[in-house]
């Protein structure tokens, strides 16, 4: 029987320390020793051939416990959750977690919590979801622009009407910050509007 810690967060910017801090404690305070660490720096919306929990969960033996230090570092979706755990209960392995101190093995009670969390996370995930799309078309419905400010959208419209103009400057032997300032727009805009149109040899 081995004891694993799994870690997973989502992004670099985030450490796995505060994890695996809360494991240590945890399995401190209960005796445990924790016989292997499993760190990764990944999305659980990746597949779970890609994560380093799923070679884990391939690796697993009769009798041990995966302790996670929540249920959804293990995955998001209900299917996925789902799978993870009929994995390790075939396996007759545990799943721990500190947060929801669940303890999960392979008997009724398990399978019927197992599901239940699982499916009030997907619950959870659609309702934030629709939510998104109501305060998305509320503020449409109310006349507010979504997306990049109007100035920066007009700035770029305003050197789009003057195509013309400018390629003549331009040929003039203008300067970029002269066109700029004649346009009221900042220099860089002026540069990326020349290099959109292919201008740069007049430059």
């Amino acid at each position: 029987m081995a004891v694993i810690g799994y870690i997973r967060v989502s992004s670099t910017k985030q450490t796995c320390e505060h994890q695996r801090y809360e494991i240590e404690q945890f399995a401190h305070l209960n005796n445990i020793t924790v016989d292997k660490w499993v760190m990764e720096t990944i999305t659980s919306r990746k597949p779970l051939d890609k994560r380093r929990l799923g070679q884990l969960l391939d690796e697993l033996n009769d009798g041990d416990i995966l302790i996670a230090a929540e249920i959804s570092r293990l995955g998001r979706s209900l299917l996925e959750v789902m799978r993870i755990l009929e994995n390790c209960l075939n396996k007759n392995c545990q799943v721990w977690t500190l947060k929801e101190n669940y303890r999960l093995g392979n008997d009724i009670q398990s399978k019927v919590m197992a599901f239940a969390f699982g499916l009030s996370a997907e619950i959870e995930r659609n309702l934030i979801s629709q939510r998104t799309k109501a305060s998305l078309e509320s503020v449409r419905a109310s006349g507010k622009r979504l997306g990049r400010p109007f100035s920066a959208q007009s700035k770029r419209l305003k050197l789009t009407q003057n195509t013309k103009k400018i390629k003549h400057l331009l040929e003039k032997g203008w300067t970029k910050y002269r066109i700029a300032q004649t346009m009221h727009v900042k220099h860089a805009t002026v540069s990326r509007f020349i290099t959109r149109m292919g201008w740069q040899n007049l430059t």
